[in-house]
């Protein structure tokens, strides 16, 4: 009995430990992506990032309703100081596909390693040719990120 308490109690001292290493998560503001559309889509997205996952949930309204977006972290390009306007490389590890509803909101969760996406400046948000997520647009929506 002495054993299975002592484990019961390491158990639950592990997870309130692990549970501590969760970082706040950071809140980004999506506006339009400045290459998109006519759509005025708006959003918000919240990343948490603990010591070897990021989690990503962005939430979005002002989309074509009933159509699939795809969403993923890229790194900063050349084409302009601005994260969203640089035409940065997607990382594709962290693709989320999710499709809008009849009212056009979407809710994009996914999670991706840390490793993968330290590197990020920006989160963009494309429509997607279908379910797959293959991007069919330059973007709609985008945020600049900062991992730590």
């Amino acid at each position: 009995m002495h054993k299975i308490l002592s484990l019961s109690a390491l158990a639950v001292a592990l997870s309130a430990c692990s549970m501590s290493m969760m970082a706040k998560p950071m809140d980004y503001t999506l506006a339009k992506q400045p290459a998109g559309g006519a759509l005025n889509s708006s959003g918000t997205v919240s990343v948490t990032k603990d010591a070897t996952m990021v989690m990503t949930k962005a939430m979005v309204m002002g989309l074509a309703p009933n159509t699939y977006y795809v969403a993923h972290y890229h790194v900063q390009g050349a084409a302009s100081t601005d994260p969203c306007a640089s035409g940065g490389a997607p990382i594709m590890s962290s693709k989320i596909v999710a499709q809008s509803d009849a009212a056009g909101m979407v809710t994009l969760s996914g999670s991706v390693a840390a490793a993968d996406v330290m590197n990020a400046t920006y989160f963009n948000i494309h429509t997607a040719s279908g379910a797959d997520g293959t991007p069919a647009d330059a973007g709609v929506s985008c945020t600049a990120v900062k991992m730590m």
